[in-house]
């Protein structure tokens, strides 16, 4: 393939992550040089199909969708496409040996996305698994640099440490998620009743989450840890500020974390990574 046109590819894709992201930039920014690429490509694979649930009102979401699998499966077996974010996904997926399972597991979430489902435990740990945990083992499959020993072991891990991102995400986004977008993730909760105990019994089980994660954390080779244990410290943070607030406070606006609290944890997690104190 054209060296030009790769490089063109992988550069959407890091621009695609700047664009929507200035945490995720951070973290993969911690990352070893090496790791940036594979990651800014997984990421845009991941923005691309988010963006069509969440964004594309005025068009047929089901069909965009469609097509961005099927030409995504194609990209990976033809191993090209003229799509630069599907040509720099494939070339990681091929080069990783990453399991076409994982991705079918994410586009189902997707389009979960597109119906109004009711969530009940089953639903609710089905689409945690396809929208961020099959996420988290995409990464990993780079993070281990093909040494499957090690992804078996950190696998059950990275799967906690995904779930607790997202369910952060969910209380974060309950304004637009439900107000703007009708969609309730959380099991058996009426949202015109949301109280303390709901909000309580989610962190609760946040925090189960984070403990098994950051385990897995301590095991990642020195080269990943650094950019995981920064978003694993983001994460944290964000779940600390929301715990501040009433699930009425939470409704209303969106969870932040300023510039200065963000170069903080950064600075924080390459001094504790350099010294192996994560």
């Amino acid at each position: 393939m054209n060296s030009l046109f790769i490089t063109l590819s992988k550069e959407c894709s890091k621009l695609t992550t700047q664009t929507y992201s200035t945490s995720f930039t951070l973290g993969i920014q911690t990352l070893d040089s090496e790791l940036h690429d594979p990651i800014y490509s997984i990421y845009g694979f991941v923005r691309f199909a988010d963006e069509i649930v969440d964004s594309f009102h005025e068009y047929d979401k089901y069909k965009l969708l469609k097509k961005f699998e099927d030409d995504c499966f194609d990209a990976i077996k033809h191993k090209i496409s003229l799509n630069p974010i599907l040509n720099s996904f494939q070339h990681v997926v091929n080069q990783y040996n990453i399991d076409h399972t994982l991705i079918k597991y994410f586009l189902e979430s997707m389009y979960m996305d597109l119906d109004e489902i009711d969530y009940n435990q089953e639903k609710y740990e089905k689409y945690i698994l396809g929208s961020a945990e099959v996420v988290g083992l995409m990464c990993l499959k780079v993070f281990v640099q093909k040494n499957r020993k090690l992804y078996e072991e950190l696998k059950p891990a990275a799967q906690k440490l995904g779930s607790a991102f997202q369910k952060i995400n969910f209380l974060r986004d309950l304004n637009s998620d439900y107000v703007k977008l009708g969609r309730i993730y959380f099991p058996n909760i009426n949202m015109n009743n949301f109280n303390t105990k709901n909000k309580e019994l989610i962190e609760l089980d946040i925090k189960k989450d984070f403990k098994e994660g950051l385990k897995g954390i301590k095991k990642l080779p020195q080269k990943s840890r650094g950019g995981v244990y920064l978003a694993y410290l983001y994460y944290i943070e964000l779940l600390i500020k929301i715990k501040k607030k009433s699930p009425k406070d939470i409704l209303k606006d969106r969870i932040r974390i300023n510039n200065f609290i963000k170069f903080t944890l950064l600075l924080k997690s390459k001094i504790q990574n350099q010294l192996n104190l994560i």
